[in-house]
């Protein structure tokens, strides 16, 4: 343990002493909370706000109660856009055609073709979209019940079955923009946080001979790994510690209400994801310094090692993409984590079963990958970047 302190106390130090190198990795700690906080307030304006949609009108002067509709749903014609937002309504170029025999057909109660004409795959343009499309959906079904009314008709014959929809979700569950970007970014944290200290502590002492050097002392390849490991793990866990914390302050400034929603992180929430990622930090350090040390020189462990950064994006990707998961999916590393931590920021009980499985196959990778290292760092080939 005396060789162990040491060498981590080392290895520390080091670490510390950049401070640029420090900073970048708790770069993702510090600034993922203001990112979820300025995203989930974006997506919450667009979805439940009514801001002023421009749109430029063709042949309006045929259909003035549909125009009226439009205007009252804030959505304006093209020519009192403000000067300021001119040149981004142009870009989104949103045109409603309404045909010269509007009124004639509406009279003759036959249907009407009015056109909406803009770059639907453009993101920008969704929302817009949207918008116009109900409001023409909703005019045009409004004048439909009227000329039942007329007719004599109970419209209430349209709808001879009514669904009465029980959400028996919580409140906590309606909350997906906020959890989906903190369970993101709490697995990136875990890759990204240490990469740094990982790739300096192996590809970096091996070019600047201080591996070598430490080679050389009575100690065992071993301890020298777990060191390492346990420096950058550090690293990593101190950042998504600092997420956690933040993000409890940055939440409390997303009026979640707007949507039904709430979200909090108590204490029992916190304990339980530190808890499933704290493995995950150690087994993705692990990971790196075993990539790190396989490269010839420092510049090719950045290009290696940085791959393992699509890991923890692209795995509850897939996840999310199958229907019926496998029930082996919930043990591995990463992917059992995602989910975990899907039903904790849900509220739902968590399954310590699967939580201890799958804290269980990461720590037994881990350990599979230190020994492994562990045994490569005896080869003079892996040390003098031979192979």
């Amino acid at each position: 343990m005396i060789q162990f302190k040491a060498l981590l106390i080392k290895e520390l130090r080091e670490a510390f002493r950049d401070k640029r190198a420090l900073m970048v990795a708790l770069s993702m700690g510090l600034f993922a909370p203001v990112m979820i906080m300025i995203i989930s307030k974006v997506m919450i304006t667009e979805i439940v706000g009514n801001p002023p949609i421009y749109v430029q009108f063709t042949g309006a002067e045929y259909a003035p109660k549909l125009i009226e509709k439009f205007e009252e749903n804030n959505i304006l014609q093209f020519a009192n856009v403000p000067e300021d937002d001119k040149y981004a309504w142009q870009e989104r170029s949103i045109e409603v055609d309404i045909p010269e025999d509007f009124a004639e057909k509406m009279l003759a109660g036959k249907a009407i073709d009015v056109v909406l004409r803009a770059d639907f795959e453009k993101k920008a343009s969704s929302a817009p979209i949207r918008r116009v499309k109900e409001i023409v959906r909703g005019y045009s079904q409004s004048i439909g019940y009227k000329r039942l009314l007329v007719r004599g008709v109970d419209v209430k014959l349209l709808q001879p079955i009514i669904l009465q929809e029980q959400d028996t979700s919580l409140p906590t569950s309606n909350a997906v923009m906020v959890s989906m970007f903190l369970g993101m970014y709490l697995l990136m944290g875990a890759f990204v946080s240490g990469l740094s200290i990982a790739i300096d502590s192996s590809a970096g002492e091996r070019e600047r001979n201080v591996l070598e050097m430490l080679l050389c002392q009575p100690v065992s390849t071993l301890k020298i790994v777990l060191a390492k490991m346990t420096c950058a793990s550090s690293i990593s866990v101190l950042s998504i510690v600092i997420m956690l914390v933040l993000t409890t302050v940055s939440v409390g400034f997303i009026d979640l209400t707007k949507i039904g929603a709430t979200f909090s992180l108590n204490a029992f929430s916190i304990a339980a994801l530190l808890i499933l990622l704290i493995p995950l930090c150690f087994f993705a350090t692990a990971l790196q310094l075993f990539f790190s040390f396989q490269a010839k020189s420092f510049k090719e462990a950045q290009s290696t090692v940085s791959m393992l950064i699509m890991l923890p994006a692209m795995v509850p990707f897939a996840i999310m993409m199958i229907d019926d998961k496998p029930e082996w999916v919930n043990w591995l590393p990463i992917s059992g984590q995602s989910m975990l931590m899907e039903d904790v920021f849900k509220g739902l009980p968590v399954d310590w079963t699967v939580l201890a499985s799958t804290t269980a196959i990461t720590v037994a990778m881990t350990v599979a990958l230190v020994l492994a290292l562990a045994q490569k760092l005896k080869s003079e080939k892996v040390v003098m970047s031979l192979s």
